[in-house]
């Protein structure tokens, strides 16, 4: 069977992006098509250049730091990758490479890292971040966020099979697509994390956007005088730096081998904002740490709050503020004592690359 994988673009190394690289081991007879990339990405991800097309965009030089304002041009640059020829179209989506153009004899398998947040119930948000929320600029945004909407839903119908990689993307297939889906959770190396010894400091970990929420753990742990390491790098580094007191270190961007570190060797790590699935937190478990979590979103299927499981692995709040994380830490240091690292370490594995191979290999036998 011929195998035609469809992913957006390759720029950064995400989440997204491991998912495509299992994908490739999986199928090693494919032809990967996707908007533009980095070679060093797809070197890191072992894909060979000779493997990949590419849409017109690609030609842009510099693309990889300017693709967002872009945004409005994908559909016409996915639709114009041709992927007739093949059997299969596996693609890898959250906004744009389930738009390719199918032909009535191919099947059509979606892996959907979520419904772009940034059309749908996050576009309030996002305007606002980007100052694109007042005026004439705002007409325009709306405008265009609009025509990308009614694409995004049109697309869905190009799909034979969504995978969702969790039940809450799931529920949010269901609402904007109105399209079932069966969940495959996306792989996590968890391997690659053995527990330390805990020192005493709790983690945040993540690239510094405003979605991210660091300022909610950064106000929170101001206030409880507790030292927090905010690890990572982004658009906010300057401003949280601002706000914080003198219990808040920063480190900057992290190396692979220095996340491992620094997770295994915190007491807990700290997660506060929403997020389709969040595979640090998957991370952290392979570590022994536990979680400490906002409660919506993918963080309710990886971790089992103290209040409802006998078996915890860490502690979920309510309401994304920073009072709400300041209870959840104070509940966290009361029952530090019940997390048992070996118990982490094992219900981490369920998000394995191992799973995750073996339910895509079922699933594609059961549609054939």
């Amino acid at each position: 069977m011929s195998i035609a994988i469809v992913h957006e673009w390759i720029s950064d190394i995400g989440g997204s992006e491991k998912v495509l690289g299992e994908l490739v081991n999986l199928f090693p007879d494919y032809h990967l098509f996707t908007i533009f990339y980095r070679k060093e990405s797809l070197d890191m991800i072992g894909i060979e250049e000779r493997r990949v097309s590419v849409s017109f965009l690609n030609k842009i030089k510099g693309i990889s730091k300017i693709y967002r304002s872009l945004l409005p041009l994908f559909p016409v640059a996915i639709e114009s990758l041709d992927i007739s020829g093949f059997d299969l179209i596996l693609s890898s989506s959250h906004i744009a490479a389930k738009g390719v153009i199918p032909r009535p004899y191919q099947t059509h398998i979606c892996y959907c890292h979520t419904p772009a947040r940034y059309l749908w119930d996050m576009s309030h948000q996002y305007l606002r971040t980007k100052g694109l929320d007042r005026g004439v600029a705002s007409i325009l945004s709306h405008t265009i966020l609009n025509y990308l909407r009614l694409w995004d839903v049109t697309t869905s119908n190009r799909v034979d099979y969504f995978i969702a990689n969790s039940e809450y993307t799931r529920r949010r297939i269901k609402k904007y697509y109105n399209r079932d889906s069966i969940v495959i959770y996306p792989p996590v190396d968890t391997a690659r994390f053995k527990p330390q010894k805990k020192e005493n400091y709790f983690l945040f970990l993540s690239r510094l956007v405003p979605y991210k929420r660091a300022d909610l753990a950064i106000s929170a742990f101001s206030q409880l005088k507790l030292p927090l390491v905010v690890a990572g790098d982004g658009p906010e580094l300057k401003r949280l730096k601002n706000i914080a007191k003198k219990n808040i270190e920063f480190t900057g961007y992290l190396s692979d081998e220095e996340v491992v570190q620094y997770l295994s060797k915190a007491r807990a790590l700290i997660y506060p904002s929403e997020e389709d699935f969040g595979i640090t937190m998957v991370e952290a478990l392979s570590s022994g740490t536990p979680v400490i979590a906002f409660k919506r979103g993918g963080a309710s299927e990886i971790v089992s709050d103290i209040s409802e499981s006998k078996v915890p692995t860490g502690v979920l709040f309510n309401n994304q503020t920073s009072d709400d994380i300041c209870e959840a830490v104070r509940n966290f240091i009361r029952s530090e004592d019940l997390f048992d690292t070996k118990t982490l370490v094992e219900r981490a594995k369920r998000f394995s690359k191992e799973v995750f191979r073996e339910k895509i290999l079922l699933f594609m036998d059961s549609i054939r």
